[in-house]
């Protein structure tokens, strides 16, 4: 008899608890190899394909695509084992090759190799009868509805009990994201008192914040008389002013579900707008110098530089002489860390939205170096194949909205970054250069800092080396 294998949404790190289904690589029916993608996956990071640590026939899917699922829930059921494949599956596994094949083995990573040949096969009717499936309803034609709303819908407040010490239990912590447990460590909240409400009894964000909500509710039932008042003002009041707000919307009105890249990116300039102290400061700068030196640079033969490359190696040469600028702020620890290296994160607009690939280690490239990782990352962000860990770890941002026929603007900060500098268009203007009214090429530079990272004058010291390294590329020269 063949075993069923369920394969759930495994943890695609970086704090990430959930996923959308874009597209589905395998039907049920399909005899898929060890390793394969069997789904494509939208987190708020990027794009990912999802392969199975199973061989053998997929009898179920669980999720359309559009639908969200939490780590951990049902993605696929495969059937394993020799008696549930059809006689010419050889790609499956090779001949010969035992059933143990089948146990679960570490994910390769994310998206497909190039180098594998396609190994998607359908069972063709009546091959896979004997066992594709154990006796009774098939996994196939479970409704995906009925599947997928426990897994998709967040759990009531009450349900995760915030337990007393006799709840705790030895052994592993069912919890799988990063996020959870740093949430409940940064909030004293000990996991193992906690009964999780996901797949399996997994500990999800949602119980630890019932978890932290617990010590409130148990302040009001202390006092008798509030809780009978609370209680049935709380419900008639909310639902009415949602319904109402919904139901003003103009005739036609479309929504947008703030998901994905789209949540993602709401949620960081939220918390960077209610943490982050910040200002702003800018000036006017004559690029015609740096345009020239550009020019000469690309005539000289070789690949082309940017004026994006050269702006961010004038941004790394500004941050060693004002380090305070590459900083974070760790509210834990109530300390300002000041980063070693530079992972410069530019902002690049794709069809999926804003998205701040960071390039590492930036201090110690070239402008070579720094156009053709540019030109890389874009690329990469437009397709939608950016790596999470492409789109993570930045200490400074450099934002060129100039490319938007913009001149100026008030960045918000690139939270948990300290700093973030705005270049708008470079564009003919009136400009006296050397006691005389001349035509220039002239740029607005705006530079947003954390003012809890220091005070306007490393701020203002930091803007004005960039704007003279813009109007005399010379001036950089000294510090290389």
């Amino acid at each position: 008899m063949p075993q069923v294998m369920e394969f759930k949404l495994p943890d695609l790190g970086e704090g990430l608890t959930e996923a959308e289904i874009v597209r589905w690589l395998v039907a049920v029916g399909d005899v898929v190899a060890i390793d394969q993608p069997v789904v494509e996956v939208e987190t708020a990071k990027a794009m990912v394909e999802v392969p199975c640590p199973y061989g053998g026939v997929v009898t179920a899917r669980f999720g359309e695509e559009g639908t969200e699922l939490p780590v951990g829930a049902p993605l696929i059921t495969v059937a394993v084992g020799a008696a549930c494949l059809p006689a010419d599956a050889d790609a499956v596994a090779p001949e010969g090759a035992p059933d143990s094949a089948n146990a679960p083995r570490p994910l390769i990573g994310y998206g497909s190799d190039p180098s594998r040949p396609a190994r998607r096969r359908r069972v063709r009717p009546g091959s896979a009868a004997p066992g594709a499936a154990p006796e009774g309803p098939a996994p196939a034609v479970v409704p995906v509805a009925a599947v997928t709303a426990p897994a998709v819908t967040a759990p009531p407040v009450t349900a995760p009990a915030a337990a007393a010490p006799a709840a705790v239990v030895a052994g592993p912590v069912p919890v799988i994201s990063p996020l959870v447990r740093k949430l409940a460590r940064d909030h004293g909240v000990d996991l193992r008192a906690l009964r999780g409400s996901g797949p399996e009894g997994l500990i999800l964000r949602a119980d630890v914040d019932a978890a932290l909500r617990a010590p409130a509710r148990e302040a009001s039932a202390v006092a008798p008389v509030v809780a009978p008042v609370v209680a049935p003002v709380v419900a008639p009041v909310v639902a009415p002013v949602v319904a109402s707000v919904r139901s003003t919307a103009p005739e036609g009105a479309t929504r947008t579900p703030l998901k994905g890249v789209r949540g993602a990116v709401a949620d960081k300039l939220s918390r960077s707008r209610r943490e982050i102290p910040d200002a702003t400061c800018w000036v006017d700068a004559d690029a015609t110098e740096l345009m020239a030196t550009r020019a000469a640079m690309n005539a000289a033969g070789g690949p082309k530089i940017s004026v994006l490359a050269l702006l961010a190696r004038i941004c790394t040469a500004a941050l060693a002489r004002h380090p305070e600028l590459n900083s974070t702020v760790d509210l834990a620890a109530n300390e300002i860390v000041r980063l070693p290296s530079v992972h410069l994160g530019f902002a690049a607009q794709t069809e999926r939205g804003l998205m701040v690939p960071v390039v590492r280690d930036a201090q110690a490239r070239s402008a070579e170096s720094l156009s053709a990782e540019f030109a890389r990352l874009t690329e990469l962000a437009r397709a939608g194949k950016l790596a999470p860990a492409d789109l993570t770890g930045g200490t400074f941002t450099l934002n060129n909205y100039g490319v938007f026929g913009v001149d100026g603007s008030t960045p918000i900060i690139n939270h948990p970054e300290a700093a973030m500098l705005g270049v708008g268009r470079i564009i003919p203007k009136p400009w006296v250069y050397q006691g005389e009214l001349a035509v220039r090429q002239v740029v607005q530079l705006s530079l947003t800092f954390d003012h809890r990272v220091c005070d306007g004058g490393t701020a203002g010291g930091f803007l004005r080396y960039v704007a003279d390294c813009v109007e005399s590329p010379s001036v950089l020269l000294r510090s290389l």
